[in-house]
């Protein structure tokens, strides 16, 4: 496919990136996010890999990864048996990460990873996460109230952490931060608990605006009633063990 050839900006520290897309059932949407990915990358001149991690979806993105690969040989799909959860599918990233710098955003098309050249200027060393803040959210009436209560109130008070969009999934982060903390959340919580002990271990955030689209298909899951209670519960539990840390 073609791609427009622009190099990487001047003095940012990116050479070698790991990108990470957390896929749960994504059949709509992710080969379509991977072929707009793979062309980004290949024209920014990047050492990189693709690591799209399948979380136990019950439709057919496992077997449209698989298909890809022969097209796509930087692309590495980590798949789980079963849905094990939001966090668990970046950790396993995460880990299978190799390169210098690890890239993040979700497979479901509503970022534009073009907007990682807005981040990259700001990566000038290993020191420091730096993450988008989603200029216009694109989400839910209920699912934009829950990250204004959680992510802008309890997750600042309890642990300390003040950005302005706790789960924008868009982040850019060096390897040595993720190499210096262990995370253990499975959920929701898994952006708090890098910002809490990133924090805590020395390390910075910057922040920067990006773009935010509508869903053009599929279902989102993190508004479930649920799946908020569970983050509000594991928050209390996080700060004990980041204080106790």
């Amino acid at each position: 496919m073609a791609s427009e050839t622009k190099s990487k900006p001047e003095g940012t520290a990116v050479d070698q990136l790991s990108v990470v897309l957390p896929a749960y059932n994504e059949e709509p949407n992710i080969e379509r996010v991977v072929r707009a990915v793979v062309p980004y990358l290949e024209s920014r001149g990047f050492d990189y890999e693709l690591l799209v991690v399948n979380d136990g979806s019950a439709d057919r993105t496992g077997a449209i990864l698989d298909g890809l690969v022969a097209e796509f040989p930087r692309l590495r799909p980590q798949h789980h048996p079963r849905n094990r959860g939001y966090g668990a599918a970046l950790r396993t990233g995460f880990d299978a990460a190799q390169k210098r710098f690890v890239f993040y955003m979700d497979g479901d098309g509503q970022f534009d990873i073009k907007d990682l050249d807005r981040l990259l200027p700001l990566a000038t060393d290993e020191q420091s996460i730096v993450t988008g803040y989603r200029i216009e959210r694109r989400d839910p009436f209920m699912r934009r109230l829950n990250a204004k209560l959680f992510g802008g109130f309890l997750v600042r008070i309890m642990l300390g952490v003040k950005v302005r969009d706790l789960n924008c999934a868009f982040k850019l982060i060096p390897k040595k931060v993720l190499d210096a903390i262990t995370l253990e959340s499975t959920g929701a919580l898994i952006n708090a608990e890098l910002y809490g002990r990133a924090i805590r271990k020395g390390f910075g955030i910057k922040e920067i605006g990006v773009h935010h689209y509508p869903r053009e298909a599929g279902v989102q899951t993190g508004a479930h009633l649920r799946v908020i209670l569970r983050a509000f519960y594991d928050l209390a539990r996080l700060r004990q063990k980041i204080v106790r840390d």
